[in-house]
């Protein structure tokens, strides 16, 4: 079980949507996000000064798209990106909170998040490449990716989860009479034949390697829908491999909803707390899911 670490979120303007700052305890780093419409206000703040590491998030064409850079002054750099990037929406911007990030150290984080945002697939880059790595001291890596690893948790928390690999590796199940029973649940599509399979682990389904999907989108809303969109992500980065019929789940991937599973695997909207059933029985994930509770009273 990893650490606990506490995250101080500070809503500048009391707007959940609005500019929002972000510390852990004994963290020298500090990240600050704001809508563009905010842009005036946040390059006023004393941090928009600093040597750092930003993110732009936004649409283009109707579909996701981020940006990574790193600038020795992210204001000057934030005010080149107005004219020239009209597509994005929200910027993130990393630094430490005494400003002690030099240009070597962000151009190395630059680097690595640009990686891992290649390795999680969530969502495209406008980098043409991945920014060569910086030359830093053993002791400077290992610092910088210490520094990375709190900052990968504290993304996710502010809903900037590109960087969050859902690619799970298949898992080796050994004979252990003390270890929780992972509870496996069922999709079926009876009218096609169609059969997924998909673990609950730490919190998220994880819908197994060689489930059947529908082969396309047949549910209202189109491209418009947030799953539909979900769907196509998965096929363009090869977890749903749709050149088949039925379409099949390539790889082991991790939902943090139900309902997106669901949706994926039957091409529509749905309601994945009734759609997935536990394995070998009629019980729908909402009535296993009542009884654990029932459990701890």
């Amino acid at each position: 079980m990893g650490k606990g670490r506490s995250l101080e979120l500070y809503f500048i303007d009391g707007k959940p949507d609005g500019m929002l700052t972000a510390e852990v305890f004994n963290w020298t780093g500090h990240v600050l996000k704001f809508p563009r419409t905010r842009i005036a206000e946040a390059l006023r703040r004393e941090e928009a000064e600093y040597t750092g590491v930003y993110i732009l998030l936004g649409d283009a064409e109707g579909q996701p798209l981020a940006y990574i850079g790193e600038a020795e002054e992210l204001r000057a750099r934030l005010r080149s990106h107005i004219g020239k990037k009209d597509w994005w929406e929200t910027a993130v911007l990393i630094t430490s909170a005494a400003n002690n990030l030099h240009k070597a150290h962000v151009k190395y984080l630059e680097s690595r998040l640009v990686e891992l945002a290649l390795e999680a697939r969530q969502m495209p880059l406008e980098n043409g490449n991945v920014p060569t790595r910086s030359s830093l001291s053993e002791a400077a890596v290992a610092n910088m990716e210490e520094f990375l690893d709190i900052l990968l948790m504290v993304l996710p928390a502010i809903q900037v989860d590109m960087f969050v690999n859902k690619v799970q590796a298949p898992k080796v199940v050994e004979k252990d009479l003390s270890a929780p029973v992972v509870p496996v649940f069922e999709l079926t599509i009876k009218k096609e034949g169609l059969l997924a399979t998909a673990e609950l682990r730490d919190g998220e389904m994880v819908v197994l390697a060689g489930s059947q999907a529908r082969k396309n989108w047949v549910g209202q809303g189109n491209s418009d829908h947030s799953y539909s969109k979900l769907r196509s992500l998965l096929q363009e980065t090869g977890v749903l491999d749709t050149t088949t019929s039925p379409a099949v789940i390539t790889k082991n991937y991790a939902f943090s909803k139900p309902s997106a599973a669901a949706a994926v695997i039957t091409g529509r909207a749905s309601n994945g707390r009734v759609e997935w059933k536990l394995k070998g029985t009629s019980k729908t994930y909402a009535d296993w899911e009542a009884e654990q509770i029932e459990k701890d009273d």
